[in-house]
């Protein structure tokens, strides 16, 4: 595999995290993997992940606070070799775009379990929960 796309709905929480994740376990391992991260909805286009989920990444020395949201095109359909989904709501619009490499992170070590949305959550204890569900789920995806 060399490269990977992670999806969530507005690219500002949950992929985010999993991109920063991957990119620090890449670099631990010395993998050449290429990371990036999408969101379906176009709502947060250019913005940089929600302060909540910079802080989270950043309690656990990953940096994603450079990173900007950005839309799913078709183009990554074949830019990348595996996209990652972060539930089953995008795994259906990416699937209904046509995407046909996918997979859905909580396969990796939650039962096929959605990684819910932690930009709904009220406080930061959810972040912290969302971090360790995406943290084992791409190690696991990683070792696969």
């Amino acid at each position: 595999m060399k490269s990977i796309l992670f999806v969530c709905l507005g690219n500002i929480c949950r992929s985010p995290i999993a991109e920063g994740i991957a990119r620090h376990l890449i670099e631990q391992g010395d993998h050449n993997i290429h990371v990036d991260s999408a969101g379906t909805g176009y709502w947060h286009i250019g913005e940089t992940p929600c302060a909540h989920s910079v802080q989270v990444a950043s309690n656990h020395n990953v940096d994603i606070s450079t990173l900007r949201a950005r839309q799913v095109t078709k183009a990554d359909f074949s830019a990348f070799d595996l996209i990652v989904a972060l539930d089953q709501s995008n795994y259906h619009d990416l699937k209904a775009m046509g995407c046909t490499n996918l997979i859905k992170l909580g396969d990796y070590g939650y039962e096929g379990a959605d990684v819910p949305d932690p930009y709904f959550f009220k406080g930061f204890e959810g972040f912290e929960n969302v971090y360790s569900m995406i943290e084992s789920c791409v190690k696991e995806l990683l070792k696969r």
